[in-house]
């Protein structure tokens, strides 16, 4: 795994070089940009022209998280109980066609950015799977893809708390769509809340998913609210995650994705994840030493 962090966590700030030091000082390889216009102004191209100066400087990898909200507010102020209001297959064609508008311009920040890979929502919390949810997200998938790809960007799909972004009906959809290069931004959490009993979520998200699995999302919860914890604070079982991530690739991008309200400093970051990453080679040295038992 490749130890990534996600600017989630400074979402209420405006995103600088600062920041990203912050991030980078804890060892990440790959720090996903969370697209939201008050923390980082994807259309001001002044703006993404200061964050590409850095990543080119530091040759840190990018990856990019589709915008939840629509709102040019620079002084917005953003919480984890706000539901988002841009919903890439909602059921009226006037909010698709804005949302997918509103990804597009988050995406023109590749131009400067070298961002390998973006993230994308497939409806709200608690969706239900239906013919209609499968063809949106068909159109949706589609037409991102054919706007990514000419800027080096692959599309992924997370798995969310409804039934349309269920491990199944993911691969349903790439099916269906014939979206070969798509891939999956496995959410750990997420998987987590699906089935808490015994981390079953997790076990079964990887089983389904592992060949797709482009991208983790590592966060922890006590198997009730998607609370965006650091790991090992909640119910999850890092060991058993730590046992499917090393069958991945070694260059997939283990994102830390961690709440943007719990007051963290950019040292405080730097400490957590620079522990997060540490306790994670731990739990694989342990694997290893156990298979060689």
């Amino acid at each position: 795994m490749q130890p990534s962090l996600s600017t989630h966590v400074f979402l209420q700030q405006r995103l600088h070089p600062g920041l990203l030091d912050a991030i980078h000082n804890a060892g990440a390889q790959t720090i996903e940009i969370f697209a939201a216009r008050h923390h980082l102004d994807y259309t001001d191209r002044a703006a993404v022209r200061d964050i590409a100066t850095w990543f080119r400087n530091t040759g840190v990898a990018a990856t990019l998280h589709q915008p939840l909200y629509i709102s040019d507010r620079a002084d917005a102020q953003w919480s984890r109980h706000v539901a988002p209001n841009l919903n890439l297959i909602d059921p009226e064609k006037s909010h698709r066609i804005t949302a997918m508008d509103e990804v597009k311009r988050a995406l023109e920040s590749a131009e400067q950015i070298p961002i390998d890979a973006c993230v994308l929502h497939l409806g709200y919390k608690d969706d239900p799977w239906n013919t209609r949810a499968l063809e949106n997200s068909l159109t949706a998938i589609e037409h991102l893809k054919a706007f990514a790809h000419p800027l080096g960007v692959r599309i992924l799909i997370e798995n969310l708390q409804n039934d349309i972004t269920s491990p199944e009906h993911i691969l349903e959809i790439l099916r269906v769509g014939h979206f070969d290069r798509v891939g999956v931004c496995l959410d750990i959490g997420h998987a987590h809340l699906a089935r808490p009993e015994n981390n079953i979520g997790i076990d079964e998200a990887f089983e389904l998913l592992k060949p797709r699995i482009a991208e983790l999302h590592l966060h922890d919860n006590h198997g009730q609210k998607d609370d965006h914890l650091w790991p090992g604070t909640g119910a999850i079982d890092w060991q058993n995650v730590a046992k499917h991530i090393a069958a991945l690739p070694a260059t997939t991008p283990g994102i830390l994705e961690i709440a943007h309200d719990l007051e963290e400093t950019p040292e405080s970051v730097t400490s957590k994840a620079t522990q997060a990453f540490s306790d994670h080679l731990r739990q694989l040295e342990k694997l290893q030493q156990s298979n060689q038992a």
